[in-house]
Order: structure tokens, then sequence, then C-alpha cells
């Protein structure tokens, strides 16, 4: 029986106890060492996380919250993806000083652009204090009972590692669950500059079209400099800032690599949910993601048709179109693996040999029964809130006029408001907006349930007949359509006994309030509660499942703290009569090369690079590698992740994975599931040979 149940378990996870699966936590490699080592790893458990000593761990940061990046000098300069300093490439960019379409590179460090908003934070410690956490806990409270003393428990030791060091602070978070609770401390620095990008043309290559597919050609990679004040500490912006002096930094390997050579991912992965239950399967590649997909499918189309008629709209959505379409594309992948490995049905499986041998474990007997009660009460409003997010919210003039709401709220100042309309407008334009609104709004009306939508849906469409005439309404009479408007609107309401009586009289701030108070009251309350009984399930289920089964090598969803992804550079097989090999060239990038097309169309000087052959000492066998695959396991977050060699060295950025294993975040497939890595002498080419940065290269130690 029990090689049975073991048997149903590798299917459910696809193997992967026998596969390059999991993400690691750093403090606890010394369990996986050996494996890494017998797989190729040539460093020890210290050289990879210590605090006792520098260690790579120094070496790799949290880039914004998001992504992930990594230090590559002793001054400060940080690579990431240019897909994760989009952003703040763009708002540096204008007509006149196209960054993203002409790149942008410091040639000295008086040069490089401070950044609004923009934080690295470097892990400084993490440490186990379950004990500590639930000390005083039994099982006769009740679950707010317990929270309140987690938080109790927490508080002291979050204040005690917050005074440890300048710019610390810490959190404490569960894993598996709430079975286990780890506190992380981290020091956060936020004078960060931009250093250098490549032209669009380079660092997004491909655009969305390539966006999740294999093979790969984009040079997604972006340079930014941390500063810190004179004793190497954090601070604000301020021209007396120096470069940071990091404990460690990586060495760039430009060696020779091969098929089968072991690799390893060190970031901020964002979220899994590898031991979710069927029923949360069937959901997301059944209903939510095809329902999701086609409301993004309908925004997508409009945005792209007006920026293909304007270089200014296409600069202004340049950063909201890869936003939507990267998930747009994720879904579709995601939704068809699931489909292919069959992982609502293994995981059924599973669930009823689970359920077999829990038969007479009073702790675990009616965990599987109340998960499927559970997620069927679930459902429609989790349908609901999709709809919410992704046909209502996702109209800017609603989402602007909810944070106008918002900030008068809290009393914010006129300042904040003029700041707040400034950044709107400067990337608005009025008829995508309009456009979009119209479709989505329809989509709403003919997809959601009467008993789910807010009375006012009905009040309106009495009033105004149809949804189209209800947005004409908004865009014809509200005060959010321009600039100017909207600053009288402002200063108007600020001035008003009762600014809510200004506020409620506009369109599209009416139409936001209203949604959003149904979804508070009506469809987030019940939905937050379900899942509060089923995030307690979950506690137990999960606490069953690694008794069930403990000889698995259970690690712990990714919460977009640091984490340690093993694996191999290798090709794959997405289907019958096809293999993609593990590197791309630049022969690649000129076969795809097309003036014709933006995101194709390379600048004329990689053009006559290529055919000169000039390619220095990045070059190997007459050619450039740009990127390469692995079998690493990376999701959301590990976008801009050090990839590391046997030795510690960096050989890759991780921008992404193939298409086909995009489930990965549910059951991981080890045939499948492949993350792009971009390669380093691919950067270290374009700095040199593109940019002419030979400045940023004399800071950057290179392994031969």
């Amino acid at each position: 029986m029990k090689r049975v149940l073991l048997f149903v378990l590798a299917l459910t996870f696809a193997g992967s106890a026998l596969a390059d699966n999991g993400m690691w936590l750093p403090s606890e490699i010394h369990k996986r060492i050996d494996d890494m080592q017998a797989k190729g790893l040539r460093l020890t458990a210290e050289d990879i996380y210590s605090i006792n000593q520098a260690s790579l761990k120094d070496a790799s940061v949290h880039f914004n919250g998001g992504c992930s990046a990594e230090l590559i000098s002793d001054n400060g300069l940080l690579i990431t993806n240019h897909h994760c300093g989009y952003r703040w490439i763009q708002e540096h960019s204008s007509v006149e000083h196209d960054y993203l379409k002409d790149g942008f590179w410091a040639m000295n460090i008086e040069d490089e652009l401070p950044n609004k908003n923009i934080f690295v934070r470097f892990l400084i410690r993490m440490e186990d204090v379950t004990e500590i956490v639930l000390k005083g806990y039994d099982t006769s409270m009740t679950e707010s009972q317990r929270d309140s003393l987690i938080e109790t428990n927490s508080a002291p030791l979050i204040e005690a590692a917050s005074k440890e060091g300048a710019g610390y602070s810490a959190s404490v978070k569960p894993l598996y669950y709430g079975n286990q609770y780890f506190i992380w401390v981290f020091q956060t620095f936020t004078d960060v500059r931009l250093v250098g990008a490549p032209p669009s043309s380079i660092g997004k290559f491909g655009g969305d079209t390539d966006n999740w597919m294999w093979p790969r050609h984009t040079g997604d990679f972006a340079l930014f400099r941390i500063y810190a004040d004179k004793d190497n500490n954090p601070a604000a912006y301020s021209e007396d800032n120096v470069p940071y002096k990091p404990k460690k930094y990586f060495k760039l390997s430009i060696k020779e690599r091969n098929e089968g050579d072991f690799t390893f991912v060190y970031g901020y992965p964002g979220r899994t949910q590898e031991y979710v239950h069927s029923e949360a399967v069937r959901y997301i590649s059944e209903i939510s993601n095809p329902h999701k997909r086609n409301l993004r499918t309908k925004r997508l189309e409009v945005q792209e048709k007006y920026m293909s008629q304007s270089q200014k709209v296409r600069i202004q959505y340049s950063s909201k179109n890869s936003s939507v379409s990267n998930a747009w594309k994720k879904w579709l992948g995601e939704m068809n693996g699931i489909r292919k490995l069959k992982a609502y049905q293994e995981k059924k499986a599973y669930e009823q040999a689970f359920h077999n041998w829990a038969a007479d474990k009073p702790e675990y007997g009616e965990v599987i029964p109340m998960l499927d009660k559970l997620y069927a009460e679930l459902e429609p409003y989790a349908f609901a809130t999709d709809y919410y997010n992704e046909s209502i919210r996702a109209n800017e003039i609603i989402r602007f006029a909810e944070n106008i709401c918002t900030a008068f709220s809290q009393n914010r100042s006129k300042d904040h408001f003029d700041q707040l309309i400034e950044t709107y407008f400067k990337d608005y334009f009025l008829p995508i907006d309009k456009e979009s609104f119209l479709l989505l709004l329809a989509e709403y009306d003919k997809n959601v349930p009467q008993n789910l939508r807010p009375a006012y849906f009905a009040t309106q469409m009495t009033a105004l007949g149809s949804t189209d005439a209800w947005v004409e309404h908004i865009f014809a009479t509200s005060a959010l359509t321009t600039e100017e408007s909207t600053r009288a609107f402002v200063e108007k309401a600020l001035s008003a006994e009762n600014y809510w009586d200004v506020l409620s009289a506009d369109p599209a701030i009416l139409f936001s309030n209203e949604f959003r108070q149904h979804y508070l009251n009506e469809i987030n309350k019940p939905y937050t509660e379900i899942n509060r009984q089923i995030t307690l399930l979950y506690r137990a289920y999960m606490k069953g499942q690694m008794e069930f089964t403990p000889e698995f090598p259970f690690f712990p969803d990714a919460n977009s703290t640091l984490r340690v992804a093993y694996g191999h550079i290798k090709g794959y097989s997405p289907a019958d009569g096809i293999f993609f090999k593990p590197v791309s060239t630049i022969e690649g990038i000129m076969e795809k090369d097309n003036p014709d097309i933006f995101d194709y169309n390379i600048p004329q000087e990689l053009r006559d690079i290529y055919a000169r052959k000039d390619y220095g000492k990045w070059g190997v066998n007459g050619t450039i590698p740009v990127c390469f695959i692995a079998t690493n396991h990376t999701s959301g977050g590990n976008s801009g992740s050090p990839v590391i060699d046997a030795d510690g060295n960096l050989i890759g950025i991780n921008f992404d994975r193939v298409w086909e294993g995009t489930m990965s975040d549910i059951v991981f497939d080890p045939d499948l599931c492949r993350n792009i890595s971009l390669d380093i002498r691919f950067a270290l080419f374009i700095i040199d040979k593109l940019a002419g940065a030979q400045r940023i290269l004399d800071e950057i130690e290179i392994v031969e």
C-alpha cells in the first residue's frame, strides 16, 4: 500500500522527488548541500548562506519588492532585468530623450540618474522562531486568539531585530501554512540610480510575441547602482552619497559551459501553490484563467492599436502594456500545462489516498471533504473577485477615482494631489481607457450573475439603457478626464465643508465607490472568511501530508523570501518530434530581425557588429551566446535573479520560464519546466561593443 501511495504522490508532483525541483531556504541549505554537491556544486553551505562571514546571500538583493538583482562590483553596481527596471527607464524617457528606444548609458558617475520610489533590500539573516512565536498556544484557542498570540510573541522579535543596524527591518512569516515560522531581517537602501540599459529592441527584443517562449533572444538586463552615506549606511538621496561598498559581489564567468552543467538560482520567488487542493487547480485552469485572459485580450488589442499609431502613446503605455500582457500569456501556458499533466486528476487521486490513510486519524479524517465543500462555496466569490479586478478596477479612470478618494480619506495635502494628478496624466491616453471600458463593462454584464452585482448596476442600466451608454455618460460628464478639470475639481473638494458632497457628484467616483463598497461588503467579506477556513484546514492538511509521506522532500511555498533553486543546463522536448537546444545565439536575433516590426527592429550598430563578427573576447565558436535554459525551479519574483555556476560565479540573469512549464507554480514537471536566463556574456558584449561603456567593464571582475 505504501508503494502505491508514494507512486501517487510522485505523480502528483510530477516526479519532483527525483528532479531538480524545489525552492529551498538558504539557512537550511546544509540539509540539501550533499545533493547539490553530488550534482556538481563545488561550494559549501557556508559559501551560500552565512551570518558569520560574507556569503553569496550578501550579493543577492530584493529589487523594489517584486524582482531580484545582484551586486557585480565593489562599488555597488547592480544588475537586474531590463523589464524589472523598465518603469524607471520609462520615467526618465521623453520624446526628446527616448531611453526606452535608444537605451541609456552613464559614461561617468555624475550621469547616473536618481530614481523615485525604488529600493533594494539585503537579507541580513533568517531564523526559525516557531517555538517562540507559538509559545503559550494550545488547541483550545480560537484562530483569532492564535493570531493574536502570534502577533504578540512576534512583536518583540521584530522590534529587537529592527534595532540591530541602520535601515534594518524585520518580519515574521509563516511557512507550510502556519506549521513553521521564520523571522527575516533586512537592510533597505533607497538611493538607487540608473547606470545603463540597452535599447528596448535588445532589452525587450521579441516583445510580447516571444514572452514566455523558447528559443529566446532577449538581452533582458539593466544596470543600477546603490548609494549610501559616508559610513556605508542607507540614506535618502543626496548629492553627498557615495557608491555602496558591499560585503560580497559576484565575479562574472565567461568560461565555456555545456548542457549538463550545474546551475543554481538565488532570488526572491513571489508565490507558489505546490500543495494546493485539486478544486483550486480546476478553478484556475477551467474558469479563472480563461475569463481573465479574455478580458485582458480586449485591453491589449485596444492598447496596441493606439500604440502603433503614436510614439508618444507607445512610450506612455509600454510599461502598462507589458504588465497586462505578461500575465495574459502566462495564464494560457499555465492552464494548458495543468491540463496536459492531468494535474487536477492526479491531485484528486492523491487526495483520495490521503483521505483513506486518514480514516482512523481524527486530526485529518475530514480535511479533504471539508476542503471540497469550502472550495465549492468559495468559487462564486472568487469569480466575482476576478471580474472586479479585471473588468472594473482595470479601467484607469476608475482606479484614479479610487486613488483620489483614498487620498481625501487620508487627509492628504494639496502637494500630494498635485503629484498624484501629474503622475497619472503623464501616462494617460483617454481613447484607450474609454474604448477598453466599453468592452470590459459589457463583459461584466454578460458574465457576472445578478446576485453578485451591486444594486447600483441595475439602477444605472435602467436609467441609461446599456453599458455603452453608461460609459459614454461617465466620460462625457466626469471631471477626471483631463488634467485641468481634475485639478479644479480637487481644489473645489479641498475647500468644501464636506469633500464627499463634491466627490460623489462625479460619475466616475460614484461608479468606483459603489462597486468598491459592494465588493468589500458583499464579495470580499465572505471570500475572506471562506479562505480563512481553507487556510486553517491547509495547516492540518500540510502537517498530515508530511506524516503521510515522510520520505518526500517537502519545501515551503514561495512567499517573496530568499530561496535557492538548483538544477542543470538542459534542453527539452515540448511535443512529439520537437527538441529545443539549451542555448540561443546571435544568429537567432538576426533571423528574427525585421525593421518593420518595433519589437524586432534591432539597432543598426548590432547589424554592423554581426556583419564584422566583432565579438571580442565575449564570443565563442564564432558566435555570441544570448540565452540559455536550465531546470531550476523559479517563479514570478525570480526575474533578475543571479544564475550561478558550480564555483559561485555569475553566468546568467534569470528572466523567464518556458511557456509549456508555467504551471510550475502549481505542479513541477521535470521534462517541461525550464527557467530562461540571459547569458552574462551577451550582456558584457552589449556593454562593450554596442554601448562602448568601458568604465562599467573596468569595475567588473571577469573569470576567463
